[in-house]
């Protein structure tokens, strides 16, 4: 019955838009309560109805997931080159029909939300954490040995709840990338520290993730994650480190460290130090900023076009702002030259997910119309015949869809279609809870855009010479292979 079930939420999800849609974030890095509309002044609000829209709305969106995936492989010069032209073609194959259908007013509502409330908020976080850790450096030489890698993979995991996993991924990759430079065979180290420190590792706290935090906001007790999700993430972490430190052995034992590194490697030691120690004190401002915009509720807000703009979040958002410019100011140039720092990455990221951002937002109304939506199906496989949870598709209904779609509102809509309740949710429905949670943050590694660090780490690793897989080979060589028998295993012993 289960794995029935379970085929049929891909089926529904193969008929309704194409072979992407088996898995779905782009992990919105960002904190506030994104993608909600609880505004008051939504209700008066020209907004797109969910329930009106055909799946056929989700084209643009996933066109640009297609142009990810192909262009990169069949035409690498002009991606590299033009990407950021492409990434607004399918925004304007979105946009122009949408003011032809939906009008001027509700167009430009829907463009201001996602950009004052999601886009803007998610780049500026992203942008502040990689700077600031692009200005600590790792000194000392760390051969990338197994149980080197698996230590800072472990690290990693450890520190992404605590520091989200967008600011573990980037303090740490970069040391990452340096102690295996020799290697030839290094491409699985990155994958795995894509599954654990960008993903998974930010399953303890709502520092970790996204849709963690908006839990937390609805309600949900700041350590029930850490309490609830602490072994289904233990048994993940153990199973994927095992298995990585024994692929890692095979590799490694069929190479030669070249003689010149080893010889750099006995004159430097291995004594590690730190440079630019202060950007560590910039990334807990970081992180006081995003706890600040939860927990402060100044009840002010300025109105643009409908869309309230919380003070707590400009605040927040300007202190991050600040904080760059610190770690930019302060930083000696010569640190940042020595971890081959350059804007590349973020200028990639900011300029993809704009167009994914934008291209998103019909499949978000979408699943936000629940049962009277394109996509009630799905909605609806997450309950029996007497309306009672089936746990387990709530696992992979929203793991799947956060592996494509953003991850915080995706949380949000089967937090709601479980009755929204925290305490109730906290309670007698705590499994049911808990398959959302590891849902959405889990299956992020599913693919490259399923959290934002995973293309952020894919890009710092490309630009340091490590061939990374393509979009499709990403699932096909590792996610797919990897992950997916994990987590049937894991909803198999939790559900």
């Amino acid at each position: 019955m289960k794995l029935k079930r379970i085929f049929t939420l891909f089926l529904i999800l193969g008929i309704i838009g194409s072979p992407l849609v088996l898995s779905a974030e782009t992990q919105t890095a960002t904190y506030p309560d994104e993608s909600v509309h609880t505004t008051d002044s939504h209700h008066t609000a020209p907004h797109v109805d969910g329930a009106d829209l055909s799946i056929i709305w989700a084209i643009p969106f996933i066109g640009i997931l297609l142009s990810i995936a192909v262009f990169p492989l069949v035409a690498p010069h002009f991606w590299h080159h033009h990407f950021g032209k492409i990434s607004a073609f399918w925004a304007a194959i979105l946009i122009i029909p949408f003011i032809l259908f939906q009008g001027l007013t509700t167009t430009i509502y829907e463009l201001l939300h996602v950009s004052l409330l999601e886009y803007f908020p998610f780049i500026i976080l992203l942008l502040a954490l990689f700077t600031i850790s692009g200005g600590v450096r790792v000194t000392g030489k760390l051969q990338g040995s197994p149980i080197v890698n698996t230590g800072i993979i472990l690290l990693g995991t450890v520190l992404a709840s605590w520091m989200g996993t967008t600011g573990a991924a980037m303090l740490l990759i970069r040391p990452l990338i340096r102690a295996n430079k020799w290697r030839q065979k290094n491409v699985h180290i990155i994958v795995f520290f894509i599954f654990l420190v960008a993903n998974i590792g930010g399953s303890l706290t709502p520092l970790g993730d996204p849709p963690l935090f908006l839990g937390f906001l609805k309600g949900v007790d700041f350590f029930w994650t850490t309490t609830n999700m602490f072994f289904p993430m233990l048994t993940a972490v153990a199973i994927l480190l095992a298995l990585f430190f024994m692929i890692d052995s095979y590799f490694y034992n069929m190479e030669k460290m070249p003689a010149e590194s080893q010889q750099e490697s006995q004159a430097t030691g291995v004594k590690i130090g730190l440079e630019g120690k202060f950007n560590l004190l910039l990334l807990l401002g970081v992180i006081g900023s995003v706890l600040l915009s939860g927990f402060w509720h100044s009840g002010v807000s300025y109105n643009i076009h409908h869309v309230e703009v919380e003070l707590q979040n400009l605040v927040r958002d300007l202190l991050l702002i600040g904080l760059t410019i610190t770690s930019w100011k302060m930083t000696p140039m010569v640190v940042r030259k020595a971890n081959e720092y350059s804007w590349f990455p973020i200028m990639e990221v900011a300029k993809l997910f704009a167009g994914i951002f934008i291209t998103i937002i019909p499949a978000i109304a979408i699943l936000k119309a629940g049962t009277n939506g394109s996509m009630s199906s799905v909605i609806n496989s997450v309950s029996d015949g007497y309306g009672n949870p089936v746990n387990y598709m709530y696992f992979w209904a929203t793991g799947v869809l956060s592996s494509f779609l953003d991850n915080a509102p995706t949380y949000l809509v089967f937090f709601n279609t479980a009755g929204g309740d925290a305490i109730q949710l906290m309670g007698p429905m705590s499994q049911t809870l808990l398959a959302i949670s590891m849902g959405a943050v889990f299956m992020g590694a599913n693919t490259y855009i399923g959290n934002a660090p995973n293309f952020m780490v894919k890009s710092i690793s490309e630009e340091a010479g490590i061939n990374m897989p393509s979009f499709f080979g990403y699932m096909i060589k590792y996610s797919l292979p990897i992950l997916i028998p994990i987590f049937i295993i894991i909803s198999w012993i939790y559900f």
